[in-house]
C-alpha cells in the first residue's frame, strides 16, 4: 500500500520506501524520543567528573534531541561539549558498514563538581 502511494520517481531508490513510514511508527509507539531525552540526561548525572558520555545517533530526530540535551548541560555547567561538530564515519567505514553511513557520534564530558575549575584547559584536551 505505501509503495504505490509514493511516487514513481521516489519509489525506486536504494531504499525501500515504508522503510521511514515504519520507523515513524515504531519512534511513536514506543515513545523513543522523551525516553531517549531521559535517558541521555540520566546516563549524564551517573558520571563522575571527566567521565565522558558518548552517543552515535542514526536519525535526525534523535540527533536533535542529543545535541539539545548536551546544550542544556553545557549551558547549566556540569557538561563540557567535547564534539562541537558531530563525528561522521569515514568514506571507509561506510564501505565496509552501511548502516554506519547515517552515524553521527556526540561526546560530552563531566565538569569537575558544580562545573568548577579551569575549563579552558579542559577545552585544549584531545579525545
Amino acid at each position: 500500500i505505501i509503495q504505490n502511494a509514493i511516487p514513481s520517481r521516489v519509489r525506486y531508490r536504494r531504499l525501500h520506501p515504508a522503510r521511514k513510514t515504519f520507523q515513524a511508527l515504531r519512534i511513536a509507539v514506543n515513545d523513543e524520543l522523551p525516553r531517549l531525552d531521559a535517558a541521555l540526561r540520566r546516563c549524564f548525572s551517573l558520571l563522575e567528573a571527566g567521565g565522558v558520555l558518548m552517543v552515535i545517533t542514526y536519525h535526525s530526530l534523535e540527533d536533535r534531541i542529543a545535541k539539545r540535551v548536551f546544550r542544556e548541560l553545557e549551558a547549566m555547567g556540569p557538561g563540557l561539549v567535547r564534539t562541537k561538530k558531530v563525528i561522521r564515519p569515514s568514506e571507509a567505514e561506510v564501505a565496509d558498514n552501511p548502516r554506519a553511513r547515517s552515524g553521527k557520534l556526540r561526546v560530552i564530558q563531566r565538569r569537575d563538581v558544580g562545573g568548577k575549575g579551569n575549563h579552558d584547559q579542559e577545552r585544549g584536551v584531545e579525545l
